[in-house]
């Protein structure tokens, strides 16, 4: 049983069954059968705070992934932290909609829960293909981001 909660403490609108729509369909995608996951969905001082204090980075961030188990355990267990002000302007930037940016958030987040890791042109590749299949099987557009690797 996959079991995804959603944190709105700024009660942002958010579609809810969408976006947990998104992460149990990544993590059945990669096989994961059993989870207890929590999207966090805050502002850009928010996820500022927590990626200063947990990966000493001093700059605010899209995602942020917390695994409280390893993709290998009988029961994957995690957190991703998104920023929501950040979806906001990447997705007017850009000339999208911001619901795509927020699932893109999502399924990124999940996939680095599942293993997934993109620090390297090669891993970022991969990782980029599996966010573009899962964006096209949710029904958003491709909106994958250029670069070939990040902090996130």
């Amino acid at each position: 049983m996959i079991r995804v909660r959603i944190a709105n403490p700024y009660e942002w609108p958010l579609d809810y069954a969408r976006l947990k729509a998104a992460a149990r369909t990544v993590l059945e995608g990669e096989k994961i059968s059993t989870a207890v996951l929590t999207l966090a969905f805050v502002t850009d001082e928010h996820i500022h705070r927590l990626n200063r204090q947990f990966l000493q980075h001093d700059e605010p961030t899209d995602v942020l992934t917390f695994p409280y188990s390893s993709p290998s355990a009988a029961r994957l267990e995690g957190e991703v932290v998104i920023s929501y002000e950040t979806a906001q302007r990447e997705a007017q930037e850009r000339g999208h909609p911001l619901d795509a940016e927020l699932g893109l958030y999502v399924i990124h987040g999940c996939l680095h829960l599942c293993g997934y890791d993109d620090t390297t042109t090669p891993s970022a590749a991969a990782m980029r293909g599996r966010e573009r299949h899962y964006l096209l099987l949710l029904g958003w557009p491709d909106i994958t981001h250029s670069d070939d690797t990040d902090q996130r």
